[in-house]
């Protein structure tokens, strides 16, 4: 998705912080954030361990609450919201990839995929559509009877995508995705989360490699729990 189609601000941030105890100490993890993004780009979060970036992307995905500052995710306060509440905003708004996939061993591509649709009242006929349409979307519509086991690295992380998009959320967050596969099998997961993007999804990923990163249209560094750079990605030295 080019500049010029990226849309409403889909996720602000003000003065954003989250503090954890440690014992007797508190721990700064995110300090006063300030920081925007908006549907349809594609942003990657840098920053070595400890520097607050997978805090931030925690608080976006609505998986924790803030300490301070404000936090909204398509127009809703975080702050406000309760557990329930919270649940059917990740429900319904996001997307989940996680660097080790998180399949059900013994459960069918199909079956994985139709999982974050359990517990709505969609019928089963329509939830089986979606698990099979996303499914053929991430190039795995002849593996959908398989299970993990009798899948690739690179496949099973299609998977982890097919489930992600079977609520046809805005937004998809992805932690690390690459960081259990090949360098050529990464390559084509980025390439499919950058297709994704160019269909209107807002992809936001942490990674700890540049030319992953390389892949977003935009990149947050983080560092001592605040942003140290936001810039276009190519942008830096």
């Amino acid at each position: 998705m080019n500049e010029s189609t990226v849309g409403e601000v889909l996720v602000r941030a003000r003065g954003l912080g989250k503090d954890y105890q440690m014992g007797d100490t508190t721990v700064h993890a995110l300090k006063s954030v300030d920081c925007d993004i908006r549907r349809g780009e594609f942003v990657a979060i840098m920053g070595p361990s400890g520097s607050g970036k997978s805090t931030f992307m925690n608080l976006v995905g609505a998986l924790d609450k803030p300490s301070r500052g404000e936090l909204s995710i398509a127009g809703r306060s975080i702050a406000e919201l309760n557990s329930d509440q919270l649940a059917a905003l990740r429900n319904r708004i996001l997307g989940f990839v996680f660097q080790q996939f998180m399949l059900l061993p013994k459960t069918s591509a199909v079956d994985n995929a139709r999982l974050p649709l359990m517990y709505t009242r969609m019928a089963p006929e329509e939830k089986d559509r979606r698990a099979r349409e996303a499914l053929q979307r991430v190039g795995l519509g002849e593996r959908m009877d398989h299970t993990p086991a009798q899948l690739s690295g690179g496949q099973q992380q299609r998977v982890a995508i097919a489930r992600a998009l079977v609520n046809r959320p805005q937004m998809i967050l992805a932690d690390e995705p690459t960081g259990a596969l090949d360098t050529a099998t990464a390559e084509d997961i980025m390439r499919l989360l950058g297709e994704l993007n160019e269909e209107g999804v807002t992809v936001v990923l942490v990674t700890h490699e540049e030319d992953i990163a390389a892949h977003a249209r935009r990149i947050i560094r983080f560092r001592d729990g605040e942003i140290i750079e936001d810039s276009a990605a190519g942008a830096t030295a």
